[in-house]
């Protein structure tokens, strides 16, 4: 992958070269940067908004190349709108924007006037914010690109942001860095294509979590036949490539509280097993892992940017493919928890692996909340679009908190409903339970599914990500297909209301 290594903060004295950027508002007032550059007169530049209708709205654009008077290659003025109304969010989707337009102007040296109108809008953290709109802007999967030596690059060489307090900007940025690198793994893990990244090497991937401090512990097939995990073993069994059940750990709260607990569907290929898909658009199934990339990410996260909170991160990692071995429709096998599953559809399978993953977790960790996440079905899509991930929940207060979350970080969630009358859709006469209620509902009965490995008096949460983990509109601060869906999401959620409780 390309992202952006590094974002420098310095003091904010203009460059002798290079591209500059620099901001004003609706009224065009550009601050005292923009008026030191041009000797304490912005004549020049009010002619050039003139003729060019540049008004200074939110993120539109004034690109001047060699401006009159500077020894400048180009200077390019961004419109904040009325800068006493910008959110977290709009700082952080102008960082993209911006990082967009460095990009097109094929700058090699580029230097940003953190000169802002008002105390609120020049805060360390909208520095910071900013910062990773543009690392997240920046990345591109294109790990299996072969480019010819004289291929130029499109992308920025050096980036230095200019502030008022160089080390408390470098403060926040240490903090959002953290959380975009989290995203930018989860996108990476969702972007490898299965025969790169298998469950044995999404497994080393999470290991890798161990760097930051985080303790990981990976089970195979032997750990998990003692477990009794048949309903995750049950999709794998079709797979030439064994399964694992990673186990991340972050200890950065008291001992004696509680962790909070996220959970995964890494399913790294789903061609529907004996319920084969479709071919059309099959290629997509290698990002049916999205969910436990997302558990990964927000795991890198919390460890990178050492957060005060106890938490767990359990990904079950498996292959469903069709095989003389694989799983049949009619089989039922015997989940962890004891329950009894008829398997009437082979490609409902991500329920199967969590069903196990969530009673493991519960069992073993007693966790203050269980969320999971997953690419789980098509009909969430069809709902919601790629623009909501569909939230299920057993708690008001829990869900409560990520609608605040999704609010302030833009990733959106939609309460679904939870109800006896959609439980009835799963009984089978045959077992404990089926695994698929058919056509109507999908989503809702899917969520039914997963409530019923759920503990009593577990606070639980389900988050159906089909929509916006891949293949989404293009966004500001992401041009890839996979989005790293969820990452800032449940961070948001953690720094909010559980860290340092």
């Amino acid at each position: 992958m390309t992202t952006l290594k590094k974002v420098s903060f310095g003091k904010l004295v203009a460059p002798k070269d290079g591209t500059v950027i620099a901001f004003v508002d609706e009224n065009l007032a550009g601050g005292s940067f923009l008026e030191g550059l041009y000797g304490g007169t912005l004549d020049a530049l009010g002619k050039a908004a003139e003729i060019a209708g540049f008004t200074g709205k939110m993120a539109a654009a004034l690109d001047l190349i060699a401006p009159a008077g500077l020894d400048l290659e180009r200077l390019i003025v961004v419109g904040l709108g009325k800068t006493d109304e910008l959110s977290e969010l709009d700082w952080q989707n102008l960082g993209g924007t911006v990082y967009g337009l460095a990009q097109k102007a094929s700058a090699d040296k580029v230097f940003i006037a953190f000169d802002l109108l008002g105390e609120s809008a020049a805060a360390p953290e909208n520095a910071a914010g900013f910062a990773a709109g543009m690392k997240l802007r920046s990345y591109k999967f294109d790990d299996f690109k072969t480019k010819k030596a004289d291929e130029a690059s499109s992308d920025p060489v050096t980036i230095q942001i200019g502030v008022a307090d160089t080390n408390a900007a470098k403060k926040a940025w240490g903090a959002a860095e953290a959380i975009a690198d989290g995203v930018i793994l989860a996108r990476d893990l969702v972007d490898q294509p299965a025969n790169v990244l298998g469950p044995v090497e999404f497994a080393a991937r999470a290991k890798a979590l161990s760097k930051l401090g985080a303790e990981v512990e990976v089970l195979g097939e032997k750990e998990m036949k003692k477990l009794k995990m048949d309903a995750l073993l049950g999709v794998s069994q079709g797979a030439v490539r064994p399964p694992r059940l990673a186990v991340m750990r972050w200890n950065g709260g008291k001992k004696s509280e509680k962790p909070v607990a996220f959970v995964g569907k890494g399913v790294v290929f789903d061609t529907g097993g004996i319920s084969i898909k479709p071919s059309g658009g099959m290629e997509e199934m290698k990002g049916d892992m999205g969910g436990a990339a997302t558990v990964v990410g927000v795991m890198h996260a919390l460890a990178a940017r050492k957060a005060k909170v106890n938490a767990i991160g359990v990904i079950g990692l498996v292959e469903n493919m069709p095989d003389g071995n694989a799983q049949r429709p009619g089989d039922i096998v015997t989940a962890m928890s004891g329950t009894t599953i008829e398997i009437l559809n082979t490609d409902a399978e991500g329920r199967l692996v969590l069903a196990d993953a969530l009673w493991y977790t519960q069992e073993k960790y007693k966790p203050a909340f269980v969320i999971d996440l997953a690419t789980l079905t098509g009909a969430i899509i069809v709902a919601l679009g790629h623009q909501n991930a569909g939230l299920y929940s057993n708690d008001d207060t829990i869900a409560d908190q990520l609608k605040a979350a999704s609010e302030v970080t833009g990733e959106g969630v939609w309460r679904m409903p939870l109800s006896k009358e959609y439980d009835k859709i799963i009984d089978t006469p045959n077992a404990d339970v089926k695994n698929t209620g058919g056509r109507w509902a999908g989503s809702i009965t899917a969520a039914q599914f997963l409530q019923r490995f759920i503990q009593d008096g577990t606070t639980w949460v389900h988050l159906d990500i089909a929509g916006p983990a891949f293949g989404g509109p293009k966004t500001e601060i992401c041009q890839a297909w996979a989005s790293g869906f969820g990452v800032r999401l449940l961070d948001r959620l953690v720094s909010d209301n559980y860290e340092g409780k």
